[in-house]
């Protein structure tokens, strides 16, 4: 795809993302790194449903600003974009929202590591808890450091969910996933009064076999990264 392109459909995914309600008001923060290493990054203070493709910044590895509309700046949160990044040379795309249910997770506390339908055990395996860390500084970066090597999607604990994948629609159906697992997860513990029926390791071996089959790009918790 040419930048023009790329741009446009960050704005799709802004689109998406919102009216999903995933995020409110001005909220949440995407990136696509381009074929050069440059990134291009949404705008801070714009509503992730509201974006035009001219609103769209780009900055190189080391988040200092290229290209701009000379109004709207670079999302103050770029920096865990870059730290994905710089730890994941397969990662093309990072996207930073607040899912309802997955955010309630991160505020209480809650990871989501119970196995509970095969999608989510193949797409996800389970998704971490990141420590707090103060927005726009390097604490989040820190924070969710020790997870990158074996996970695609990480909560952010009293702020939100991050996801990474190969492209942009990679890293959003992450996403996406997450807070229909998130949801899940919520609802039938309430249904089987703080319980679920988990799947046995035995069929969740079975699913990771299946994944590998299926070739499915990006790391898993549950599989040997190489």
């Amino acid at each position: 795809m040419k930048e023009q392109e790329i741009k446009k459909f960050i704005c799709e995914i802004g689109k998406r993302v919102w009216e999903r309600n995933m995020v409110a008001a001005n909220d949440g923060n995407f990136s696509v790194k381009l074929e050069n290493g440059d990134i291009l990054c949404t705008p801070t203070g714009v509503s992730k449903g509201f974006m035009t493709p001219d609103m769209i910044c780009k900055i190189n590895s080391s988040g200092e600003l290229l290209e701009s509309d000379k109004i709207h700046k670079p999302s103050s949160e770029i920096k865990m974009h870059l730290r994905v990044y710089k730890r994941r040379s397969d990662v093309k795309a990072v996207v930073h929202a607040h899912p309802m249910y997955a955010t309630s997770h991160a505020i209480s506390g809650v990871p989501l590591n119970k196995q509970i339908i095969p999608e989510s055990t193949i797409l996800l395996g389970e998704v971490p808890l990141a420590k707090y860390g103060l927005p726009s500084t390097n604490e989040i970066p820190n924070s969710i450091e020790p997870f990158l090597d074996d996970y695609d999607a990480v909560l952010l604990e009293n702020h939100g969910a991050l996801t990474w994948g190969t492209s942009l629609n990679d890293a959003y159906f992450k996403l996406e996933g997450l807070e229909f697992y998130a949801q899940l997860n919520f609802v039938s513990s309430i249904l089987g009064n703080g319980e679920v029926n988990e799947l046995s390791n035995y069929e969740v071996n079975r699913l990771m076999e299946i994944r590998t089959q299926m070739n499915i790009l990006g790391r898993h918790p549950f599989i040997k990264n190489k």
